[in-house]
């Protein structure tokens, strides 16, 4: 065999295995996993979209009796430790480190602590505690310097208290350009480093670096742990750009980032509702009047990959945006990509053009929560409305092209009853024939339906973005290539039980052909060898190898499997040895031919031999399980 079982030893100590139990018991798999992924249960499986890889519909399963997930989309399977990896970044010693920490759990000295972190986690480690001290260096210049009494005073102006100020760690960045960075040099970081994070600048004359953020109102951007990763900075009087953002970074990606996701998440999981605001200062203000689901993006479109993250924890979107031309413009553009990634939607239409923050300020944030944010507008009503703007509504031919777009935008609804009531309003208020608008409503969906609808995985009608379609069934496993199924199912026997696993022991060693088999088959020898009872969590801890954690998630995540009898471990057993020995003859078989064609007559002679008696094995064993 080319795998050989390995013992996972880190630089620094041995985790016990103990210890990697207790964390395990101490980390429900369910609470951790909802954390991240909106969960709904399917039987005696749980379901949710997958954090690991974009999709439409679930094909994200947790198992608690088990506690393994699996995704069926892209593979990613394992127990609770491997999710905080695959998560997180960490490695296994670091999971299980922040994991015992988290759960007061404590280690023997040195167990599962790397030698000397690696270049990379170092870099990180340092911008993210530059980051940190630029927050609070910031935020105490706005509270406690001349540096930030004008800034205060703006932003006192905007209702903006010291309390609000305090706990989103306003700050003042001041004009002049090297504070952060004679700060920052004091405490000896490397000014490269810094500028490679987003902190500061070098100058062009290569002389030194300067303050990348001055003249500027400063909001820290933080991940979803809460930590400092980028910064926003609005600009304190007229200018352009009125906001600039932190550049892309090891830690930052706009695209990827929602402002105060990590404080909102969760009242967004509470609520089942994330709301949307446009700016930084909408949400600070939405949430003094008492919206604390609410998050924004980093002054960039709206992403794919926002609506994926949000998908996962919320079942429904508000979109709070400008109430002027361009805040509706973007609130249809923003829409449409929540609805492509299959989350339904709502709109907020703020009166006279007004932005959320003028809102509150004008009518207080009463109004603002039950009349804009309790009473959101379907994103069908919304286009409809916006939809009126592009058409001459007091001239018959702009009614006439209106109620044909209208038709168009109603035909896009699954809901035959939403179809209908919209196409019955649309004919009440232009006085046009009902079934007249049903007949082209008809005819567009028809026409929409013959056209191919791409999705995530395209190849699975369950996961092709279609709402019409059923997700997969609870416990769907793609159906792997037949000479492996039978493996398959006695190592699904042999984890559940230990005589089963007895049984396979003596009867096939290791004459599984498929590797990753072989190898869990060996995990099973060891772990049942040392005394342990059929546990498949504690089993599944043992592997410590993505790739078998993966191959043992998919395995006991079969829903349909036969009953583990005498008979059926012999018939699957005997199947195994079966195959082994199909393999042997077409391989002697083809010895056979090369000697031949060498001219090697007493050599295919003897292989001839062995040819026969591989047969008369096989003819002898005919029984295959069903």
């Amino acid at each position: 065999m080319l795998f050989r079982v390995k013992v996972m030893r880190m630089a620094g100590g041995r985790i016990p295995e103990d210890v990697i139990q207790a964390v395990l018991r101490a980390h429900d798999i369910v609470e951790t996993v909802g954390r991240t992924v909106h969960l709904t249960k399917s039987g005696k499986y749980l379901k949710g979209l997958c954090p690991f890889h974009s999709e439409k519909t679930p094909s994200f399963t947790v198992t608690p009796e088990k506690g393994i997930f699996h995704c069926y989309g892209c593979g990613k399977s394992g127990n609770v430790i491997r999710f905080r990896m695959e998560l997180e970044g960490y490695t296994f010693p670091e999971a299980v480190r922040v994991m015992a920490e988290e759960a007061g759990i404590p280690l023997p000295r040195g167990a599962g602590v790397p030698a000397e972190p690696s270049p990379a986690q170092l870099e990180r480690q340092k911008l993210i505690e530059a980051h940190e001290y630029a927050a609070k260096f910031y935020h105490y210049l706005l509270q406690n310097t001349e540096h930030g009494k004008e800034a205060k005073e703006y932003l006192k102006r905007r209702g903006m208290s010291d309390k609000l100020i305090d706990r989103f760690m306003i700050g003042i960045a001041p004009e002049r350009g090297d504070l952060l960075t004679g700060f920052l040099e004091k405490r000896g970081y490397d000014m490269r480093l810094m500028e490679k994070g987003g902190l500061v600048a070098a100058r062009s004359d290569g002389t030194g670096y300067y303050d990348r953020f001055r003249g500027r109102i400063m909001f820290p951007i933080r991940d979803r742990d809460g930590r400092t990763i980028a910064f926003a900075g609005r600009i304190l009087h007229d200018g352009q750009p009125k906001y600039i953002n932190s550049p892309d970074s090891v830690l930052f990606n706009k695209s990827r980032v929602l402002y105060n996701f990590h404080e909102a998440r969760p009242e967004i999981r509470k609520s089942g509702r994330v709301v949307l605001f446009e700016g930084y200062m909408d949400v600070i203000r939405a949430w003094d009047a008492g919206v604390r689901n609410g998050v924004a993006s980093m002054g960039t479109s709206f992403t794919e990959e926002h609506a994926a993250i949000l998908r996962r924890v919320a079942e429904e979107a508000v979109i709070c945006y400008d109430g002027d031309d361009a805040g509706q413009a973007a609130a249809l553009k923003t829409a449409a990509i929540f609805e492509s990634a299959g989350m339904p939607v709502k709109i907020v239409l703020l009166p006279g053009g007004l932005d959320p923050d003028e809102y509150i300020g004008k009518y207080g944030p009463e109004s603002f929560v039950r009349d804009m944010i309790g009473q959101p507008m379907s994103a069908v009503k919304f286009r409809l409305i916006f939809l009126r703007k592009n058409h001459k509504m007091l001239e018959e031919e702009g009614r006439k092209d209106y109620v044909l777009e209208a038709v168009r935008v109603i035909a896009g609804l699954d809901s035959p009853a939403e179809r209908e009531f919209y196409l019955r309003e649309l004919a009440r208020e232009f006085d046009f024939p009902l079934e007249t608008l049903r007949q082209e409503c008809a005819r567009i969906r028809s026409a929409a339906q013959k056209k191919p609808i791409p999705g995530d995985k395209s190849g699975n009608r369950w996961n092709n973005g279609r709402n019409e379609t059923a997700p997969p069934p609870a416990g769907w496993v793609p159906e792997p290539p037949g000479r492996h199924h039978v493996e398959r199912t006695l190592l699904y026997w042999m984890m559940h039980d230990a005589e089963a696993a007895e049984y396979v022991r003596d009867k096939l060693g290791d004459a599984f052909q498929a590797e990753d088999h072989a190898a869990i088959a060996a995990y099973l020898y060891a772990y049942y060898a040392q005394g342990n009872e059929p546990d498949v969590t504690r089993f599944f801890s043992t592997l410590q190898d993505e790739r078998l954690e993966r191959t043992a998630a998919s395995i006991l995540s079969m829903e349909t499997v036969p009953p583990c009898t005498s008979d059926n471990l012999e018939a699957y057993a005997e199947e195994v040895l079966r195959r082994q020995r199909l393999a042997a003859l077409k391989e002697r078989v083809e010895e056979r031919i090369r000697a031949e064609r060498a001219g090697d007559a007493l050599r295919a002679a003897r292989i001839a031999v062995e040819i026969h008696n591989l047969e008369r094995q096989l003819r002898g064993k005919a029984t295959r399980p069903s």
